[in-house]
């Protein structure tokens, strides 16, 4: 049975830092891509950042590059973390864990399984 497990989420003043992590099990991770999305109040959920297991190639959504950064645990190799870096209030959502076998895509409805995701609240 496959679980997504997420946690780090929790409240932090804007410019701040939060680390999630999503464990995974039920997986082969080799052949897996990982992904995080988030869906704030009243809109759709969105692509933030994705991970190929194979060979650790990411993508990261326009809005969050160069403050989020998607990784893997290599030695757990069944965990991977979204770093958030410069947290902004527009930030605020629900974040969720995905998996879906290969390639990354950025559109949720390629992922096969979720995580029951975790709130993160920016305040200003």
């Amino acid at each position: 049975q496959v679980q997504l497990v997420e946690s780090g989420g929790g409240l932090v003043q804007a410019g701040g830092s939060l680390r999630l992590s999503c464990a995974a099990s039920g997986l082969p991770f080799s052949t897996y891509a990982m992904g995080w999305f988030r869906q704030a109040p009243g809109k759709e959920r969105e692509f933030v950042a994705a991970i190929s297991w194979s060979d650790g190639s990411t993508a990261h959504a326009n809005s969050v590059k160069d403050r989020f950064t998607i990784s893997r645990d290599n030695a757990k190799k069944n965990t991977v973390y979204l770093q958030m870096n410069s947290l902004k209030p527009e930030d605020t959502a629900v974040y969720y864990c995905a998996a879906r076998p290969y390639n990354i895509i950025v559109v949720p409805i390629g992922y096969e399984h979720w995580g029951q995701g975790t709130q993160v609240t920016v305040s200003s």
